[in-house]
């Protein structure tokens, strides 16, 4: 490929890598939303950014409701970091002290805007049937 040819296709792979973390951020919700449903986890939570200068340099789910212990055992540090920046990629609102919000409510209304959108740029998440195509005249 040539530097002419990639410059030409730089807005259709800005977009496709777009969809590609789109889809990345449902498939990771979804599996997070799925282990808090079969876990029973629940209550109100904290996800604060590290502070590189701090004691805390990466991301921490902190318990507001509940036992510290049993979020601990379900989630690892990685998979905190990595939720922080899918919440990030999503655009959520996020200051100085993170975010609170319901763990049983993590995936809802995200999970949803993000299967809206990839349908509508044709995309069908894994596991999903395809939207079902209107019989043609004369079939039946």
């Amino acid at each position: 490929m040539n530097f002419q040819q990639l410059l030409h296709q730089r807005t259709a792979l800005l977009q496709q890598v777009h969809m590609a973390n789109m889809a990345f951020a449902y498939q990771r919700l979804g599996e997070f939303a799925a282990r808090i449903t079969r876990a029973r986890l629940h209550g109100l939570v904290r996800l604060r950014p590290g502070d590189p200068a701090g004691e805390q340099p990466w991301p921490a789910l902190t318990a507001l409701d509940g036992s510290q212990a049993v979020l601990d055992e379900h989630f690892l540090d990685e998979e905190i970091v990595e939720l922080m920046d899918i919440l990030g990629f999503l655009g959520e609102e996020m200051n100085a002290d993170g975010m609170t919000f319901r763990l049983e409510e993590l995936g809802g209304r995200r999970l949803s805007e993000l299967r809206r959108e990839l349908r509508q740029a044709g995309i069908i998440p894994a596991g999903e049937a395809p939207p079902n195509e209107e019989a043609s005249p004369g079939c039946g």
